[in-house]
Order: structure tokens, then sequence, then C-alpha cells
């Protein structure tokens, strides 16, 4: 059974038809949604409820987006199966169904409930219901677009992974796992990466008003905040980069998660200081034992003798890990610094769809390019021959 609800917040426009399997529901307000979801279980830092509450509040009003969560039941037992939190948005003359991320969200996924298929025959049919939802909601789609999904879901296969059309996304997380040894796992590091951040602790604490800290009281985390965007834009200004983070309604995201996370432990605003000087900054944001960072940045060249940067994400890791975390993430992008940390990739897909005449181009060209990127070798010879420059990670 599927049924629509297409206009925001309202449960207008109710069409019903027979199905076996699952009842799919697309609402327009999130805050509904989570009202009528029995228990949020976060699979990731990004699908908890918070993170979703400041993306919404942030771009639901936002020119080209709207909200819409699919609420999907087993159609039988009425038991719950998946939470999608997507959006519908223009793009051009396109209008493509996607997840609540527009470059924010790194890992994309539903959130599960019992009901939730375990197997790809089950995922299958799902998904059969969840596009007959989209092409008869009213205002209609063109095209699914579906990135940066991670194959497993709380140590069981995520029902999007296991779709045919699911493919490799160009891509991937980088996580660190300490186990309970700290100290251990530092060992593991490259000799010289474990001497250079003694020393840079050592050059940064010669003064003796450095410090390090989480900052756990809200109006001086925002603080904080303002000085991260302050040292980003700055930094991405001198190289040439078109920054988004700032603009207006990014900035509001930010502030919505900071605002209402840092209270109950959810988002961590790290710094290291100097007196009143800040030298740099890390947010990331926590569900158990797993964290995540997401924004970090420092005060520039005047630090540069002490490798701030890198030094405020050892004093993050060493401070969570006595607090429980023992997963700690470095996000998608593959920087150098990143690898410096013991990084293991974590491979994510993407599936694209046409729901529509005007979206089947576009679902096969994104065919096209997750085929390429089983063949990398042929992946970087078009690359050069196209004349594209390499990307900033592989050059860092």
């Amino acid at each position: 059974m599927t049924v629509l609800t297409t206009h925001a917040g309202k449960l207008d426009a109710r069409a019903t038809a027979r199905a076996t399997g699952y009842q799919v529901e697309l609402v327009a307000d999130w805050k509904q949604a989570v009202a009528r979801w029995n228990d949020i279980s976060p699979s990731t830092p990004f699908q908890h409820p918070q993170w979703y509450a400041a993306w919404y509040d942030a771009f639901a009003m936002a020119d080209g987006v709207e909200p819409l969560i699919a609420i999907v039941t087993d159609a039988a037992t009425r038991e719950q199966a998946a939470l999608l939190p997507l959006i519908r948005r223009r793009q051009n003359k396109l209008s493509i169904v996607e997840f609540a991320d527009l470059d924010l969200t790194d890992y994309n996924a539903p959130i599960l409930g019992p009901a939730a298929p375990r197997d790809a025959r089950a995922a299958r049919v799902l998904w059969r219901e969840l596009m007959i939802a989209l092409r008869r909601m009213q205002g209609g789609a063109d095209l699914v677009r579906l990135r940066k999904i991670p194959l497993e879901i709380d140590s069981r296969p995520n029902p999007l992974a296991l779709l045919d059309d699911a493919g490799a996304c160009s891509l991937n997380g980088n996580v660190v796992v300490t186990a309970e040894d700290y100290d251990a796992w530092r060992f593991t590091l490259e000799k010289t990466v474990r001497k250079e951040l003694e020393r840079s602790w050592r050059v940064f604490t010669r003064d003796p008003a450095a410090s390090f800290e989480t900052v756990t009281d809200t109006h001086e985390a925002l603080r904080i905040l303002s000085t991260t965007e302050v040292q980003q834009g700055t930094r991405m200004q001198s190289l040439g980069l078109n920054f988004i983070l700032n603009d207006e309604t990014c900035a509001a995201f930010y502030r919505n998660l900071v605002r209402d996370g840092v209270g109950s432990g959810y988002a961590v605003v790290t710094a290291l200081r100097v007196g009143d000087e800040i030298v740099a900054t890390l947010l990331g944001i926590r569900c158990g034992a797993r964290y995540v960072m997401i924004r970090i940045s420092n005060a520039g060249e005047k630090w540069s003798n002490c490798s701030p940067g890198r030094l405020i994400i050892e004093r993050t890791m060493a401070a969570l890990h006595k607090d429980g975390v023992r997963d700690f993430d470095f996000s998608v992008g593959n920087y150098a610094y990143k690898r410096r940390f013991g990084v293991m990739p974590l491979p994510l897909v993407d599936i694209s769809a046409a729901l529509g005449w005007r979206g089947m181009p576009y679902a096969l060209r994104d065919r096209a390019a997750r085929e390429l990127r089983n063949y990398p070798k042929l992946a970087a010879r078009l690359k050069r021959a196209l004349g594209k420059p390499p990307s900033r990670e592989e050059v860092h």
C-alpha cells in the first residue's frame, strides 16, 4: 500500500494503491515525521534527530528546496520499516529527490525500524513502493539521486546498499578504531608522525597560557564557531576556492547544531587557546562511542610551527577516548593529514533512478560514472585526456 501526503505538513491529497510488502507515506515536515516514529536509534551521528532538526530548520525555506520525508511501514503489521530524510530540489529544469544533504551530510542512510528489509528481495520491494510513491506525489519529480550511502547500518546490511542499482561512490569515509588502549593505538602511527605530534605539543605549550579545552557552555561554543567561520573563510579565500559553509543558510545550520547539541554532548566543540587567542578549532558530532569531525580551522601562518590542525585532532581524540569514544571518523575526503592518522577507508555507494523521461539521461550518465569507478586507471586516463586538474585531495 502506498499513501501519499504531498502538501507541506498537511495530510491532504491522499492516494492509495494495494501492494504486498510496504506502505510509504510522504510528509513535508520533519517534526511531524519524528513525532510519528516510535524511537530513533541513530545508525551514524549523521542520522541523529538533532542533525536533521538543525538541517531542516535551516533549509526548509531555502529557495528550490522542499522537505520530503518518507515514512515506510510494513503493509500487513504496520510495524515501522524505515524513515528516509529526503528533499525535492530544483536544479535548472530538473526536479531531483535526494537525501537532506546539500554537501553537508557525509553519510546518508535511512533510519531503520524493526520491519526494515534484511535481504535484497525485501529491499527491492521497499524500493519499488518508494518509487511508486514518488512518481504519484503532487508535482512529481524527474530523478532520484541518493549519494554517500554506507554499506551497513549498526552492523546490519543497509537495505539501499542491497539494491541492484547501487554502485561505488566517488567518495569514501575515513575511520580510525582505537580499541581500549589509546597509547597502544598511538604507537601504531608512523614514528615520524608520533614525534611530530609530541614536538608540536611541546612548542605550543611553551607559552604558559596555552591550553586545550572541550567547550561545554553553549554561548562560548557559538563564539568558537564564529571563529571557525572566520578562520576557514580566510583559508579558503587564500586558496582561491569557493567556500559555501559561511553562506547564510549553511551558517544557520551550524549555529542550530551547536546551539541545540552542545548541552546534550551530541555536538562537540574543542579549541586550542593561548590566553584569549583561539589558535585552532574543531567541531564534531558524537553518538555513543562514535565521533565524526565535520569542521576544523586554525589561525594560520603565525602558528604553523606547531601544526595546530593535527594537534587539535590528536588532543580531541585523547580527550574523547577517556570519555568512551572508540571510533573516530575523519569523514569524507582523502587528504594526506588523515592518512597520517592511519585511517581505514569506509566504502560508500550511490543510487540513481529516473522517475520520468526527463531524468533518464541523468540516471544513465550517473550509472556510467559509477561503472567507470570500477576501473580507476581508465578513469584517471580519461580525466587527464579531458584536461581536468587533479583534486586538492590528490595533491595535498
